[in-house]
């Protein structure tokens, strides 16, 4: 017969088992990730996202705007685990205001610069080189693209421009959206005659169609830096983090038309 110090120490070793096992549930319960991502990862990243639900009961998240509008947000306290720009700036933004990992920082994808028209545009084939006539191809209406002020995209558009010595031309023209999703569907509804989107999100219209391909030494090299946001790391996070930046997910990135630069395995 068990000793009264045995009886004891059953139930005490009982009681912690008990008073554990809703820390044990807690610990297996799916975890929700949050990202928040530049608006041309819009389809990639869905894609991504179900490969990843095949593996993990982890519930993924995620929030498309401009890169700027997102890192805005970020430094207002919103609660993205992830953080994936269009550009480097505005990730070295919130780099500076220690709100990223810096040791997870790392920039795999890769993408091009196009003009694109509507679909049933009567224009043809744009040869972009230095002096081409923009004013032309507009005519009387405008041509879009993200706001240079502050959106990637049109950042890039007009470092193109400027390279390419029509950026005086093309300035004044300008319809300013608040970010690349927002020029292509001006396009696509034809309220631009024209339009500077990236490679990718014209491979994903079925109402553009490219005119061009600006020149890779028009702009500087578009890269997509992925960070994990600060305060914010965990297992989940970090879990799902190297699933959008391996090699598991390239064949993804590149059948949506980006150019992959991370690891290979």
């Amino acid at each position: 017969m068990p000793t009264p110090f045995c009886v004891r120490c059953l139930r005490a070793f009982a009681l912690c088992l008990i008073l554990l096992l809703p820390v044990a549930a807690r610990a297996t319960e799916p975890q929700t990730i949050t990202v928040f991502a530049a608006a041309s990862l819009t389809d990639a990243f869905g894609k991504v996202a179900e490969r990843y639900r095949q593996q993990s009961p982890d519930v993924v998240r995620f929030s498309f705007a401009a890169s700027s509008t997102l890192a805005r947000q970020i430094e207002a306290g919103a609660p993205a685990a992830i953080f994936v720009s269009a550009n480097e700036e505005w990730m070295d933004y919130l780099a500076a205001k220690s709100l990223i990992v810096p040791a997870t920082r790392i920039s795999p994808l890769g993408n091009t610069l196009v003009m694109i028209a509507p679909s049933d545009s009567k224009l043809g084939a744009v040869a972009i080189a230095p002096g081409f006539d923009i004013a032309a191809l507009v005519g009387d209406g405008r041509w879009a693209t993200g706001d240079p002020a502050n959106v990637p995209v049109g950042i890039y558009a007009k470092k193109a421009f400027e390279s390419l010595g029509v950026w005086a031309v093309a300035e004044p023209l300008l319809a300013r959206t608040d970010s690349v999703r927002g020029a292509l569907a001006l396009v696509e509804r034809g309220e631009a005659p024209i339009g500077v989107v990236y490679g990718t999100d014209a491979g994903v219209s079925q109402g553009v169609k490219v005119l061009g391909v600006f020149p890779p030494d028009s702009y500087p090299p578009i890269g997509y830096p992925f960070a994990i946001v600060a305060g914010k790391d965990s297992d989940a996070v970090r879990a799902f983090f190297a699933f959008l930046t391996s090699g598991t997910a390239a064949d993804v990135y590149r059948s949506f038309g980006f150019t992959w630069k991370g690891p290979t395995g």
